[in-house]
């Protein structure tokens, strides 16, 4: 049995070994007084009955005893655990579609580092505070695009998360309305409950009727839309981008260099015809473990299908079981000393 097949539930409760230690001290002390205390008040002719090697040796063995006992008892609290065993977990949760702006003005430095890495670390966040939900991705700029389909193996969908952009999307602009639509046909729930979707955008929109949109997909499909809003509201930010020969330069249109803004009255608009909640990010960090718990995780859950995983077997016992037999010794030979 190689370490691989090892796991320790506690590590923390190593620290009780200093607890041995002091227990070993003491009774170190205790003898070297004992001893001293003999020397001091005994002759040298009575020491020897005090002394004896039976005696010492008693209490060397109950020492002993004492201190492996109380090991054994801290191995038992590290609860060590191996050989793995396959375990039936039933799935309760919702379905949770992250719909993504991946246009140009998503990468407006208004937000640290810009809008799209803020959107796609909250969407990260939220998923940590997930246990059983299901989750996909659609990306949208001017055209939309299912990039991930509904799962619960969150560690693919984060790797794939990473790796989404503009480029992505061959059309610019932001169809944000036709992107709710078509997030709305990615659930593999067909009841009209257990749906929510987070929106993450900058609310730019090229007059595709998002809150009609919205309001349709909730009456049909009893989705609920949460949307967050990012970038800076008042001033706005360039949108960065390279030129043809490489260089950094600024997005412009008719000669002057175009500034985004966040659009939070049409996010605020969509969500409240779904009974969801607008989240006015703008350029702040926002606590997406109590967006998750506050917000979406309210939604109704449903029952999935039961899923099997592997996890370690408990073995406390095996040093649980020693210990209490070495404390029945310990007393035993105490009683008979």
């Amino acid at each position: 049995m190689s370490l691989k097949d090892i796991e320790v539930g506690s590590f923390a409760s190593l620290n009780w070994l200093w607890l041995v230690g002091l227990v070993a001290a003491v009774w170190l002390v205790s003898v070297a007084v004992d001893r001293r205390a003999v020397s001091r008040f005994v002759s040298d002719e009575l020491r020897d009955r005090f002394l004896t090697t039976d005696n010492s040796r008693r209490r060397w063995l109950a020492f002993i005893l004492l201190s492996a006992c109380m090991v054994t008892l801290v191995l038992c609290l590290v609860d060590i655990r191996w050989g793995q065993v396959e375990r039936p977990v039933p799935q309760k949760g919702i379905e949770v579609m992250f719909v993504l702006d991946v246009s140009r003005s998503m990468l407006a430095q208004d937000v640290n580092p810009n809008r799209l890495e803020r959107a796609k670390q909250m969407i990260r966040d939220t998923i940590d505070e997930m246990a059983g939900d299901r989750v996909g991705l659609v990306i949208f700029a001017g055209e939309v695009k299912q990039s991930i389909p509904i799962t619960n193996h969150y560690d693919d969908f984060k790797q794939r998360l990473d790796e989404v952009g503009p480029d992505d999307i061959v059309r610019g602009g932001s169809d944000l309305g036709d992107a709710i639509t078509v997030a709305a046909e990615a659930y593999l729930t067909k009841t009209n409950q257990h749906k929510a979707m987070v929106l993450l955008t900058d609310g730019e929109d090229m007059e595709s009727k998002p809150v009609e949109a919205a309001k349709k997909i909730h009456q049909e499909k009893g989705v609920v839309i949460f949307t967050i809003g990012l970038g800076d509201v008042s001033e706005g930010s360039r949108i960065p981008i390279k030129t043809a020969a490489g260089r950094p330069s600024y997005l412009q249109h008719d000669g002057q260099q175009v500034w985004s803004k966040l659009n939070g009255e049409i996010l605020a608009k969509v969500a409240s015809e779904t009974h969801g909640a607008y989240i006015p990010a703008a350029t702040k960090q926002v606590d997406m473990a109590g967006v998750y718990h506050g917000y979406i995780a309210n939604i109704e859950q449903q029952e999935f299908e039961t899923a099997k995983v592997n996890s370690f077997e408990a073995r406390f016992e095996w040093f649980l079981v020693p210990a209490i037999g070495i404390l029945l010794v310990q007393i035993f030979l105490a009683r008979e000393s």
